[in-house]
């Protein structure tokens, strides 16, 4: 039997019944200040376009929701739903899972390659032009 998802001792079914002001007691004070403002247009968007794809979500149609918001925190009401974040250049698809809450969007969207070096080429440098018989 698998293990339940527990945050800080809550199921995430009392998550999301939990009013938002009970849930951004138990973030992190980082997570709790920025939620305790007021959030930025860009954030509001989202939620808006989120709650959208809920409700599309249970009509069984699929809503793809993209956005460049990587500074927001993922809430209870997110799971399930997957998001596609702005990595710089392209958009990555992240899935938000249980495990997830209360990290950033932009955490799960990598802005940077693993550097893949090749073997240099003929003329990549003074060193190259030395090639063993071997």
């Amino acid at each position: 039997m698998p293990k339940e998802f527990m945050y800080r001792g809550h199921t995430l079914k009392e998550l999301q019944e939990m009013s938002m002001d009970n849930f951004i007691k138990l973030l992190p004070s980082r997570r709790r200040r920025s939620l305790l403002r007021v959030p930025p247009e860009e954030q509001r968007k989202l939620m808006m376009k989120l709650r959208k794809a809920k409700k599309a979500i249970t009509k069984d149609t699929e809503k793809i929701v993209k956005t460049h918001c990587r500074d927001s925190i993922i809430l209870p009401e997110m799971v399930g739903i997957t998001i596609y974040v702005h990595n710089g250049k392209d958009f990555v698809p992240v899935e938000i899972t249980p495990q997830k809450i209360g990290h950033l969007l932009g955490e799960f969207a990598i802005t940077n390659k693993r550097v893949r070096h090749g073997t240099p080429g003929i003329g990549a440098s003074r060193s190259s032009m030395y090639v063993p018989l071997r």
